[in-house]
């Protein structure tokens, strides 16, 4: 019982534990000298230093004086306390021994263990925690009284001396319930926020992934197209050096030869002139009169006219011709790479039924067409071809760059190209695509190839490889060009014109069918 009383007068006012390095103000009252420390510190916000166990106040902030006798009596206390060492805070209703804390009563303020806790109030107000709690803590450090409300002008918690007396008297005042339910609600708007934020940023890095996944497949896509380009642009211009090179030595052979011939003719007249050189020499040593006149005949004589002529016989190497080979096949491979490297990925292209001829099936996505043996019941339409197999696409091009590409495999006789929409609906010649200054377009027919346009056709000089053919438009630099697409690409034709209309894609078939694979921009 002693020892429980010595304890309690060895107990800081402020920590409830025994001094540790205690110090004394000039009223005689001692403290830790780290709690009495932070009781002035909070004190100098306000000027106004006081004694927590007197309230004996202070002008300027009070000296703190060592207490070495305190402090060697509570190390002494503390040496001699007999039994094993408790761990935090201890039961305050344990007085013979020191027994652990299981909670801390805010009311009482108070800590109390197991055996004590059975007999607790238990009524709302005896708010029971933690017993990590700092009492202290919990404790207004002017006014040494709980913590139970809260100005919500200074944003702090407070006492109930501090709204009637102190500082915060006249402000807006809660208690801590209805401040920490009005937090808790703020919390989880800005959670709710925060929330809807990162799942806003987990959206955008999935975008983000399936950007970067579509780059690094365009690149790879690109890559490959660029790799091909280049390969058919190593063997157009293998090819082209080639054609030029052996035109120059088929040329330089021919003018060779011609020039030995001439050379060998005019060795010929040289040898001729000699001789008759030697005659006239001879008939001019002559003294006889009558001899001299029956053995000349000048009208045999050489006039020059003939090797005159021969010299301009021999040819010539027409580097004009030479020139004009080279610069079409570079302005050909040109035209191809400026295609490979404008265009973009493939995009739908759709045809419309509305156009059809009745001898044509349109399958359900609208990207087939067939040759039908008999007629569909189709409704009357102005748009729809009436004497021609032909269908032209929902989509029309009026600027930019676009192509679409169609699979031909599965028919013999077909066109495909590109048409104004003011193409005639009936009749069968002009009606039909390329025969018409409406339109553009590439024909098979019996095993030819030809490029169609305005009634007149130029054979390709090449078959198509492939099954599958492309048609490119430049609208504004007025180009139409066809392509087939084998490995590598090779350009069949280019058009040029000055469009004054919109185009539509357009197909015509006499058997089989077409499908469209698609149209890009």
């Amino acid at each position: 019982m002693a020892s429980a009383a010595l304890s309690a007068e060895l107990e800081c006012s402020v920590c409830l534990n025994i001094y540790t390095d205690p110090v004394n103000l000039s009223c005689g009252h001692s403290f830790c000298r780290v709690c009495i420390d932070h009781v002035l510190d909070t004190q100098e916000r306000s000027g106004r230093y006081s004694c927590p166990a007197c309230r004996e106040g202070f002008r300027k902030r009070p000296a703190l004086q060592r207490n070495i006798t305190l402090r060697s009596i509570a190390e002494t206390f503390q040496a001699a306390q007999p039994g094993q060492a408790v761990s935090g805070n201890v039961c305050t209703y344990c007085i013979d021994f020191p027994v652990s804390a299981a909670k801390c009563c805010l009311l009482c303020e108070s800590y109390i263990c197991e055996d004590h806790l059975r007999v607790h109030s238990k009524s709302p107000e005896h708010v029971l925690c933690d017993p990590t709690t700092s009492l202290e803590k919990r404790k207004c450090l002017i006014h040494r009284k709980v913590l139970e409300y809260y100005c919500t002008v200074d944003a702090a918690c407070i006492c109930v001396g501090c709204s009637l007396a102190g500082e915060h008297r006249g402000h807006q005042v809660e208690t801590l319930g209805e401040a920490s339910m009005k937090e808790k609600q703020e919390l989880r708007n800005l959670l709710q926020s925060l929330t809807t934020k990162r799942e806003e940023m987990e959206e955008r890095v999935r975008s983000l992934e399936e950007h970067r996944r579509n780059a690094e497949n365009k690149a790879y896509d690109v890559t490959e197209r660029v790799d091909v380009l280049f390969r058919d642009l190593r063997r157009r211009l293998e090819d082209l050096e080639k054609k030029v090179l052996d035109g120059i030595i088929d040329r330089a052979q021919r003018v060779s030869v011609s020039l030995s011939d001439q050379i060998q003719k005019l060795e010929i007249k040289k040898e001729e002139l000699s001789r008759r050189m030697r005659h006239i020499e001879e008939l001019c040593n002559v003294t006889d009169p009558l001899t001299l006149l029956q053995g000349s005949d000048t009208r045999d004589f050489y006039d020059g006219e003939d090797g005159d002529q021969i010299l301009h016989d021999g040819g010539d190497l027409d580097v004009t011709r030479i020139l004009h080979t080279l610069y079409t096949g570079l302005s050909d491979m040109t035209t191809m790479e400026h295609v490979c490297f404008n265009i973009q990925e493939a995009a739908d292209l759709l045809l419309d039924e509305n156009t059809a001829h009745s001898n044509l099936l349109l399958s359900e996505d609208m990207k087939t067409a067939s040759w039908l043996d008999i007629k569909l019941e189709r409704p009357e339409a102005p748009d729809r071809f009436q004497n021609r197999a032909q269908v032209l696409s929902r989509q029309r091009f009026s600027s930019g760059r676009h192509y679409w590409e169609v699979d031909v495999g599965k028919s013999q006789h077909w066109i495909v190209g590109m048409c104004y929409p003011s193409i005639e609906r009936a009749g069968w010649a002009r009606s039909r695509i390329g025969n018409n200054q409406r339109s553009w377009g590439l024909l098979r027919h019996e095993n030819q190839y030809v490029v169609t346009h305005n009634g007149k056709e130029i054979q390709l000089p090449c078959d198509i490889t492939s099954r599958t053919v492309r048609v490119y438009l430049d609208y504004e630099a007025g180009r139409i060009s066809f392509y087939d697409l084998c490995d590598p690409i090779r350009h069949l034709h280019t058009f040029t014109a000055t469009f004054t209309e919109p185009l539509h894609a357009g197909v015509w078939l006499l058997d089989g069918g077409v499908k469209i694979l698609g149209g890009g921009q």
